[in-house]
Formats: C-alpha cells, structure tokens, sequence
C-alpha cells in the first residue's frame, strides 16, 4: 500500500528470497517506473495491498509473478526506512527454500529472471536500489545455510 499526500507517506512492501539448491532468484521488471526507476535485479517483491497481510501479500506476489502456489514462505525480517523522496518505507524480507526445483511461469510484468549462486550474486550497481536485494541477503545469512 502507498500513501504519498503532500511529500509525505509511505510505501509498505513484501519481498521473498527464493532458494533453491544454494541459488536464488532475482529479477528484472519491466515497468521500471513503477519500481522508483530501478532497471537491475531484485528480490520480487509487491506492495501490501490495503488490509492485505504481508505474509499474504508474499504469497500473492509468488503466485502472480511466478506462477508458484502454495511455496512455503517464513518471515525473516522487517526493515524500516526514510526513502530518498521522504517517505517511510516498511519492508517485510520473506525468505522461501525449496527442496525441489520449481517450474516457474513469469508474469507480463518480468522482463527477465536469473537464478544466482548465494556465493556469486550480481554486483551493487546491476542490482536495484544500490545492492538492496544483496544486503536483504546478507542480513538473511543465507549464503551459511
């Protein structure tokens, strides 16, 4: 959900890190403006829709985007932030690890989709937001699992 009357307001997300076989998947939209502008790879990630639960909207983003149903998803963390515009941003880091590999079927909206080495991301300046999806990752300590 956004909310940006007067320069203010702000911008609640669900993203997933989805792992399999040590990799994870990151991806390019298509719609850059409807992703502050950003081109490079991210975590695929969705604002919360109104009353939407973040859990919920995770999933939602998985099925929509990825054609995944029903992927079992765990909260890993939540991260809070001004944005450069001023907003405040809520971010909720979902982290999946499938034992099996998924037949994924992109929406209109992925431009591409890549499945990256934990050891091996890309670098800060082809990923979205300055390095955001390789900090979220980080943080995940994903690459000792």
């Amino acid at each position: 959900m956004n909310n940006k009357d007067e320069g203010q307001g702000y911008s609640l997300i669900a993203d997933v890190a989805l792992i399999h076989d040590r990799k994870v998947l990151l991806v390019k939209y298509k719609a850059p403006e409807e992703f502050d502008g950003q081109t490079g790879w991210f975590l695929p990630d969705a604002s919360i829709e109104y009353l939407e639960h973040p859990e919920k909207a995770a999933a939602r983003l998985l099925k929509e985007q990825l054609g995944l149903q029903a992927a079992p998803i765990v909260l890993d963390h939540i991260e809070s932030f001004r944005g450069k515009d001023g907003s405040w941003h809520l971010a909720f880091h979902y982290r999946s690890t499938l034992t099996q590999a998924p037949t994924l079927k992109p929406s209109k909206t992925i431009a591409s989709k890549q499945w990256f080495p934990l050891d091996q991301l890309p670098p800060k300046d082809e990923t979205a937001h300055h390095g955001w999806a390789n900090a979220i990752l980080n943080k995940m300590e994903v690459k000792q699992a």
